[in-house]
């Protein structure tokens, strides 16, 4: 430096440079790197020099990043297909270089160089120079376990911005995160994603004994259906099968194959998963195969319901493999359809078959009315179709079917909604499971809160709530107990007007009160059944019971007729109530992912040292005293327990290797 024109400040911190002395070439650049981001400039490792016949370094430089100029062939090159990146380079002359004294075993500053012949960066713009842009090892963990939480790759980068105060005291920016994830990913599939999820099955498979999955190939080999489910799941499906709801509308992957998710709903109406597809094509063969597939995985027991889309190979499929199953069409995509066909007041005219509730004569004689009205011809083919399947989608067929109060495939839809915030067409079917499995572990922690708050409490009854009331919060969950409480409550405008009795079986005349509000039809005929002063049957012509098996005000009315003071069993569906899944043993707590032990080790510590650090940060000499005795292990030596294999920043990827065999194979060929 030119002492003559240089401050007092300017000297010291030159003496304070030379005179350092450093325990490695590492903790040299480390030294340096540090002082440059306080300047405003950024470090490049430059020339070293070896001990002469071997390759033990024996002096090293690290230059600015300015120093020396771009090439001329850039400048005369006329091929170049993209934008030539901006020039960085100015010929700066700056830079530390440090010699090892074997002696000492120690690096000491052989020359050091500290004018720079640029502007240097202001201090919040010396984040974004390249060498103060590194992630570490932690931060790769920490981004990792954030995306297998959910968070999509900027929601991280907020995250980190927010925990270290800012975005200059991140260490990297989005850039380096995306870059990073690409290429973690890529280092995970390497062109073989079938393969991996096929081993990631299998070793599912080897943690849970009733772990179920199966798949098919072509003749090349190549995958072309997939379903899987765990043993939650199939209990799941045990308790909650009666109504499945799925659909193959979505193609969340790289390879437009169709997702297919069985969902249903718990004793909280909730979604609850049963299963998860994958197919090569919407053909009726790869349906009976996928149906075929889901029925062999839960033990050969079919549901009452399904509900789905409409597709001509799914509902041919489900005639075949399904015989005995209704069949209901979703009344979502029936209303996309009718808007691509129909306009106003077309629209709502035909909303009203699909919706209100009428007899099979009154339907018929509308859907005649409403062709003539609207002069619609019979080669109208959507019009046509939609008749001929008016089974499947009218109320005035699908009334006291067994539906639990569906009527679209809204609970396929809130899985995939939950998919749709993380994955896109570009993902693999790695992604694909991993994803997915998020998602079902998320919906049974929120079951398990949900099974937690009623296993700990009862809904809130008023003092001078009905004997009904307060016994049905005793039987249902809280959600259930809501709707029965409002049936409840409207069975007060219902009253007897008369009973007629014939052996052990009362019909009751229940009839509107006047001026109450309950619908067109103001007249019941309610039929009981006693075993002695027990009720043990109850049939309503609503038939809301059959249907959504909650009774309804109607038999509610009767109740209170009777002076019941519990809900009798013969109304009480079990499938409501946190008796649903009482004799089995849930496994909805189990992790789905293997950590490495370092990783492990690395979770445990930082969970301690979060609790332990905000302890300390009360203390400012303390504080000072745990900076010191960290930053003595970050620049000490790395001790390494695990034969050095190379870090694992996500869970193991057992099942994104090689196949056991093949390793095997290789383990042998090592040995010879």
């Amino acid at each position: 430096m030119d002492g003559h024109s240089a401050s007092l400040e300017e000297i010291e911190e030159y003496h304070m440079m030379v005179s350092q002395m450093f325990a490695s070439e590492n903790q040299g650049y480390e030294h340096h790197n540090r002082y440059a981001r306080a300047k405003g400039f950024s470090v490049r490792l430059d020339d070293k020099e070896y001990v002469k016949g071997t390759r033990e370094v024996k002096a090293r430089r690290f230059c600015c990043s300015k120093e020396g100029h771009r090439l001329e062939k850039y400048f005369q090159a006329t091929d170049q297909k993209r934008e030539p990146r901006a020039l960085t380079r100015c010929g700066c002359k700056a830079m530390l270089e440090i010699q090892h004294d074997a002696g000492r075993g120690q690096w000491f500053v052989k020359k050091f160089v500290d004018v720079h012949n640029h502007p240097l960066a202001d201090p919040d713009q010396s984040a974004f120079l390249r060498s103060h842009r590194r992630m570490n090892d932690a931060h790769k963990a920490d981004a990792v376990e954030y995306g297998l939480g959910g968070l999509r790759t900027f929601q991280i980068m907020n995250v980190a911005e927010k925990q270290h105060g800012g975005y200059p005291h991140v260490g990297y920016i989005s850039r380096d995160l995306y870059n990073f994830f690409a290429r973690y990913k890529k280092k995970r599939i390497l062109g073989r994603d079938a393969d991996f999820v096929l081993n990631h099955m299998r070793v599912q498979e080897e943690r849970d004994a009733e772990f179920f999955f199966k798949y098919t190939t072509d003749d090349e080999g190549h995958l072309r259906n997939l379903f899987w489910a765990d043993s939650q799941s199939q209990i799941d499906y045990e308790a909650f099968g009666d109504v499945v709801v799925f659909d193959s509308t979505y193609r969340v992957n790289r390879y437009n194959l169709p997702f297919v998710a069985f969902v249903g709903l718990n004793h909280h109406r909730s979604t609850v998963v049963f299963g998860i597809g994958v197919v090569s094509d919407e053909t009726h063969k790869s349906y009976e195969w996928l149906l075929q597939t889901f029925v062999e995985a839960m033990g050969h027991k079919e549901p009452i319901t399904v509900i789905t889309y409409g597709d001509s190979a799914m509902r041919k499929a489900i005639r075949k493999i399904l015989p005995r199953t209704d069949h209901r069409l979703c009344s979502w995509h029936i209303e996309q359809n009718m808007i691509r066909h129909l306009r106003n007041p077309m629209l709502d005219d035909f909303r009203k078959l699909i919706y209100c509730r009428m007899g099979v004569y009154q339907f018929e004689k509308s859907w005649a009315e409403f062709k003539a009205n609207y002069e619609i011809e019979e080669e109208n083919e959507w019009m046509s179709r939609m008749y001929k399947l008016r089974k499947k989608w009218a109320a005035a067929y699908t009334k006291g079917r067994y539906f639990l109060g569906m009527q679209s495939n809204q609970r396929s839809e809130s899985l995939n909604s939950r998919l749709h915030n993380h994955l896109d067409r570009k993902m693999s079917l790695v992604d694909v499971v991993e994803h997915t499995e998020h998602c079902i572990s998320r919906m049974r922690r929120n079951e398990a809160e949900l099974d937690a708050i009623c296993s700990q409490s009862v809904p809130f009854t008023r003092i001078d709530a009905c004997l009904l009331e307060i016994n049905a919060a005793r039987i249902y969950t809280p959600k259930i107990f809501k709707m029965v409480r409002d049936c409840i409550r409207r069975s007060c405008a219902w009253v007897i007007q008369e009973q007629t009795a014939v052996n052990d079986l009362v019909r009751y005349e229940v009839v509107l009160k006047d001026g109450a509000e309950g619908g067109s039809r103001r007249l019941f005929s309610v039929k009981c059944s006693f075993d002695g002063s027990l009720m043990n049957g109850a049939f309503c012509p609503c038939r809301k019971m059959e249907c959504e098996a909650i009774p309804c005000a109607h038999i509610f009315a009767v109740l209170v007729f009777v002076r019941a003071a519990t809900i009798p069993p013969c109304c009480v569906s079990k499938r409501w109530t946190m008796e649903a899944k009482a004799t089995f043993v849930s496994v909805r707590n189990a992790n789905t992912h293997v950590w490495s032990e370092e990783m492990s080790r690395y979770r445990e510590l930082r969970n301690i040292a979060s609790i332990a650090l905000f302890k300390v940060s009360k203390s400012g000499e303390r504080s000072q005293e745990v900076k010191d005795y960290l930053q003595s292990i970050i620049d000490g030596p790395i001790e390494n327990d695990d034969n050095n294999e190379e870090t694992t920043f996500g869970p193991i990827p057992s099942h994104y290797s090689l196949p056991q065999a093949m390793l095997q194979r290789i383990e042998s060929l090592i040995q010879k």
